[in-house]
């Protein structure tokens, strides 16, 4: 059994349904993020864990115990809040020492602990200091320092970083990832930002109204989605409808365009196509087949430009398909890209797969 295994789990409320049938293994050490839009069931799933949530059916096992019923004093948890959740009216010490306090540790072992877990998290010396004269990422340093504190089996973070600035998120969101490999604690963390878990998690959750849509490694979840929310959800992709003209070509209007896979052909398909798998086509990146496409937009956004084109050579009376590409500010240094500027573009073969699903 893994060290925490979820069966069948599910939670409703009223009619509304929370959790539908989740089964779900972690193992020891692992960094797990559920990742999914507001209201897909992912916080509820993790107050479950935590016992702040009674499921109406299904089991949760940790570490080889049923901790189903228990309440929440009686599991092996560390939690980390959204909004930090520290006590204003006491300093950062004590703050720290709560949970060890409340386990009636030795006075100088407890000083020694927050010590410890003051350094750990980078703000040694801070005991004195309260809550408001902190800023956001150190205010979260220290929930992060009072949950680990009492050297918990399973580490529940419940989207840490969101009421941060995107510097200090960035920052931070390393800073944890590191500190959870050092530790090896095993880690069980909600967000709704698609980039954060790409960056921390050994492997993604993607939940959509309470349920599993996909789970795996963030290469898998980016490079091959098991659907079209996936494919979507997950960083920006472009969804293509098209029929299969024979097994390795697909035909999108009057254009025709070689894919990765075998095709039944007079199928219809749905393909996911990221849009850095998008290259112009010239003497050192050519690629055969290339299409003309028109230029509707371009986005500068620093490292790179999200180009939106609108493919040629649509039959007559058809709308031309349109794709959103993305280049590096390197890639196009020179290059004439520009509203109404016509383009040469290929796809390789291998990023044109189709979906699991068929439309």
């Amino acid at each position: 059994m893994a060290h925490l295994q979820i069966e069948s789990l599910g939670k409703r409320y009223g009619d509304f349904v929370a959790l539908a049938g989740i089964d779900l293994a972690i193992e020891r050490g692992e960094f797990v993020v559920l990742l999914g839009p507001s209201g897909c069931g992912k916080t509820t799933l993790l107050r479950a864990i935590a016992g702040l949530e009674r499921q109406d059916e299904g089991r949760i096992v940790h570490a080889g115990r049923d901790i189903s019923a228990l309440p929440p004093g009686q599991r092996d948890y560390g939690i980390v809040f959204q909004s930090y959740a520290l006590f204003p009216n006491l300093d950062v010490g004590d703050n720290v020492a709560y949970g060890l306090d409340a386990r009636r540790s030795a006075r100088e072992g407890v000083r020694r602990r927050v010590e410890e877990m003051l350094q750990l998290v980078g703000l040694p010396g801070s005991e004195r200091k309260v809550p408001a004269q902190l800023s956001g990422g150190q205010q979260q340093r220290i929930a992060l320092a009072r949950a680990l504190a009492t050297r918990p089996d399973l580490l529940l973070l419940d989207e840490p970083l969101s009421a941060l600035d995107a510097i200090e998120r960035v920052r931070l969101r390393g800073e944890i990832r590191a500190l959870q490999q050092r530790l090896g604690v095993t880690t069980l963390m909600v967000t709704h930002d698609q980039e954060e878990a790409l960056a921390m998690a050994d492997r993604i959750v993607v939940m959509r109204a309470g349920r599993l849509q996909q789970v795996g490694d963030p290469q898998a979840i980016y490079r091959q989605p098991t659907n079209a929310f996936v494919a979507e959800f997950i960083g920006r992709s472009n969804l293509i409808e098209a029929v299969a003209s024979d097994a390795h070509h697909l035909q999108l209007g009057a254009l025709r365009l070689r894919c990765g896979g075998t095709l039944q052909p007079g199928r219809t398909y749905r393909f996911s196509l990221r849009p850095e798998d998008i290259r112009l086509h010239d003497s050192l990146h050519a690629v055969d087949p290339s299409v003309l496409a028109q230029v509707e937009r371009c986005e500068f956004l620093g490292a790179v430009w999200l180009v939106t084109l609108r493919l040629t050579g649509a039959a007559a009376g058809s709308a031309a398909p349109s794709l959103v590409a993305q280049f590096s500010s390197n890639y196009l240094a020179g290059r004439p890209v520009q509203a109404g500027s016509t383009l040469r573009i290929g796809i390789a073969p291998e990023h044109l797969q189709p979906l699991p699903e068929a439309a």
